[in-house]
């Protein structure tokens, strides 16, 4: 594989994972993958997410298959294949691949991230959310021997995106490109074919959006489940990349 290298990004929803990936699109030898797995996933969960029938129809619905494809895919001019995942999405699947990938996880409060996510997903559960996917994940990468594979947390990305990624590409044996700060708005190449059901905000903006802490009540509803994902949320949190602003 020469020079080509990996790099799996495993988040949950309505985490900033699309801006980060539009981020890492703009460096001058990165390609992205917008959740290869997803397809998979809706497969094997019967997960009732927006158009997931049109999901699996436009995938390729094998999650083993998909993986060897990319590990194998090489591109000269853009040797670092940055792929967005969502955690939740690993599973049914043979795991060894992420011994030669590159992870790391994006968090997200669970305060902010749920009143977000019950806009596409109306009962979220703890699965939905992927924050316990991630915990375990992030566990089994310290057991196999991948030190501290680096956390990013959503709020500290926001508060203050340079130096937030220069630490993490510092992490990654990467150079920080200062490109990485701002993308054409609009639509993008790789967005899965869900971009129309999830990616309105993004698709509005040309760079990370200044973080504003939320100022409507959460939901009581959703408040069994906050406390859910925060027992998980706090672990991650305690090893996430700090802003310096």
């Amino acid at each position: 594989m020469g020079n080509q290298r990996t790099i799996c990004l495993w988040s949950g929803p309505r985490n900033v994972s699309t801006a980060l990936m539009y981020s890492f699109r703009q460096r001058s030898d990165t390609r992205v993958v917008d959740e290869p797995l997803y397809g998979h996933f809706l497969r094997v969960s019967g997960a009732e997410h927006p158009a997931a029938l049109e999901v699996m129809k436009h995938m390729d619905c094998d999650g083993d298959r998909v993986m060897r494809r990319l590990l194998i895919a090489e591109n000269e001019e853009r040797p670092v294949q940055f792929i967005k995942q969502m955690a939740h999405h690993l599973v049914d699947i043979d795991e060894r691949f992420l011994r030669v990938t590159t992870n790391v996880l994006l968090i997200r409060d669970p305060g902010e991230m749920l009143p977000s996510l019950v806009n596409q997903i109306p009962r979220p559960t703890i699965r939905d959310t992927g924050l316990k996917r991630q915990w375990e994940l992030f566990e089994d990468l310290l057991l196999h021997g991948e030190h501290h594979p680096p956390v990013l947390d959503a709020r500290e990305l926001l508060l203050d995106p340079p130096g937030v990624l220069r630490k993490l590409c510092a992490i990654l044996g990467l150079a920080f490109e200062p490109a990485m700060l701002s993308w054409p708005p609009g639509s993008k190449p790789e967005d899965g074919v869900w971009a129309p059901h999830w990616y309105h905000n993004v698709h509005l903006s040309s760079g990370f959006s200044e973080y504003r802490s939320k100022d409507q009540p959460f939901p009581s509803r959703l408040e069994a489940l906050r406390e859910e994902c925060d027992h998980y949320y706090q672990r991650l949190h305690a090893h996430s990349l700090k802003a310096t602003t």
